[in-house]
């Protein structure tokens, strides 16, 4: 079976080792030279991602680029905690979120597929000609993706989210969490930051603007987070801005494949909410299985499908959420302030736990299978 995988990411470079491994002759093409690159924020892969990781065999690399984070804070702006509990797991699972940088990731990702037999061309987009010669074409092309519209000049395209976001690191200053994965619910958006190992705070200002900035490395942070203590005292020892981009929202594609291609990763369903390497992930391993068991392609594709739509339904609506609560007014972040510490712990679990309990093997969820697939 030859495929053609275009986008070299991390959905393009795992869905590359996962159909290599079920024998498939696979080629990545990649438009940038180096979609790795030395420039970029960071992401965080959840319990679900990583067993995503552990069935295509490269866990233990992925863990080693990064480092464990084992719990989440929610704060005010003044400080105070809202909430603590454990980071995109279950509490009792021994297995700890991964913070790692996301160049770390694509690098780790694309060269295991290189050892699985995969051919990687990276400056080159694909021709209608070699994706004529393809078996298969697997779209992982991001949000902005080309192979969306040919599979449908009629798609969605993506608009402006309402939050833009500017990533940095900064050296380690007094009076902060000294670990964890902690988010400040501020006066014009959110910022989280997280403590690394090697001293540093790694962190990223999702600002909250109606109107799209021309330039969002330009924003004066120290400005837009003054009153917000934490954040100053970050922002003022700041050490690099590593990426600054406009945050995105997609309406819901309903066309994601046809008898020789199919859509993965955020060309397919942005996630969002932390979830989207991670989907990206398990969309890789679950399609090389259906490949892999189902008589024809077509049939495999709508397999893959059915069982993946539903999941990344209910993970789009929970970004919205997510979304919302970062651009909420003055008002609306008082009545969170007061409202929160009572109820966050308590309820948080079972609003996410359903992410964490994926079983791969079944792709459903072995503890709520009824909100996954209705």
């Amino acid at each position: 079976m030859r495929i053609t995988v275009i986008g070299g990411g991390v959905a393009g470079s795992a869905s590359a080792i996962a159909l290599a491994r079920i024998g498939a002759d696979i080629t990545v093409y990649e438009a940038y030279e180096n979609p790795a690159g030395p420039v970029g924020s960071f992401v965080s892969l959840a319990v679900n991602g990583l067993r995503a990781l552990d069935a295509l065999g490269v866990l233990e690399p992925i863990q080693r680029a990064g480092f464990p984070v084992a719990r989440q804070r929610m704060w005010s702006g003044r400080g105070k905690q809202l909430g603590e509990v454990a980071r995109n797991r279950r509490p009792e699972d021994e297995l700890l979120s991964v913070t790692l940088m996301r160049a770390d990731l694509v690098t780790a990702l694309r060269t295991a597929a290189g050892e699985a037999g995969a051919t990687i061309v990276t400056g080159q987009r694909v021709t209608s000609d070699q994706a004529a010669n393809a078996d298969l074409t697997v779209g992982a092309d991001g949000i902005w993706s080309a192979t969306r519209r040919t599979l449908d000049p009629n798609a969605p395209v993506p608009a402006y989210s309402g939050i833009y976001s500017v990533s940095g690191t900064s050296t380690r200053p007094p009076g902060i969490a000294q670990d964890g994965f902690n988010w400040i619910f501020a006066r014009r958006g959110v910022f989280i930051y997280l403590p690394a190992p090697d001293g540093t705070v790694w962190w990223t200002a999702q600002v909250s603007a109606k109107q799209a900035p021309a330039d969002p490395a330009a924003a004066d942070l120290a400005e837009l987070f003054r009153t917000e203590p934490q954040v100053a005292a970050i922002l003022k020892r700041t050490t690099a801005i590593r990426t600054a981009n406009l945050g995105h929202t997609l309406k819901p594609v309903t066309r994601r494949y046809d008898d020789r291609t199919v859509l993965i990763g955020d060309a397919s369903h942005p996630a969002g909410a932390g979830q989207g390497a991670s989907m990206a992930l398990e969309d890789a391993v679950i399609l090389a299985r259906r490949l892999a068991d189902s008589g024809t392609i077509p049939q495999a594709l709508a397999a893959f499908d059915a069982e993946r739509q539903p999941r990344a339904g209910k993970m789009a609506r929970m970004e919205t959420k997510n979304r919302d609560a970062k651009t909420a007014g003055p008002i609306a972040a008082r009545m969170r302030e007061v409202i929160m510490p009572h109820v966050f712990n308590r309820f948080y679990e079972g609003a996410t736990g359903w992410l964490y309990d994926f079983d791969l093997a079944t792709a459903r969820d072995t503890k709520s299978s009824s909100d996954v697939c209705p």
